[in-house]
């Protein structure tokens, strides 16, 4: 079982940055493939990026270049850094946890066994 907390949401302006963290429970974090997904108001979640479990990562077009994952196993965390924000970034962000090993299915939220609760990220203009 994982459990998964999402934390550094808030409000910035056009251009700005922030970083979100998911702190992982459980034994195997380093073994999960990390992704983190977005929802808008009114849209369906959508696949943001990932991080297998040996750090290779991999970026929607949406926000290649401006957003980076990372993760520390040490500390069972994962980041995203977010930078030159978009009000079109505007959405609640969850970090998502599964067995993935290649990027078939990466895009898939049914790739996934675990999911945070969300943390919502505004972007003003």
């Amino acid at each position: 079982q994982v459990q998964l907390v999402e934390s550094g949401g808030g409000l910035v302006q056009a251009g700005g940055s922030l970083r979100l963290s998911c702190a992982a429970s459980g034994r195997t974090f380093s073994s999960y493939a990390m992704g983190w997904f977005r929802q808008a108001p009114g849209k369906e979640r959508e696949f943001v990026g990932i991080t297998w479990s040996g750090g290779r990562t991999y970026y929607a077009d949406s926000v290649r270049g401006r957003f980076t994952i990372s993760r520390d196993n040490a500390k069972k965390t994962v980041y995203l850094q977010m930078s030159s924000l978009r009000p079109e970034d505007t959405a609640v962000y969850y970090c998502a946890a599964g067995w993935l090993t290649g990027e078939a299915k990466m895009r898939r939220e049914s790739s996934y066994d675990y999911w945070g609760q969300g943390t919502q990220v505004t972007v003003s203009s």
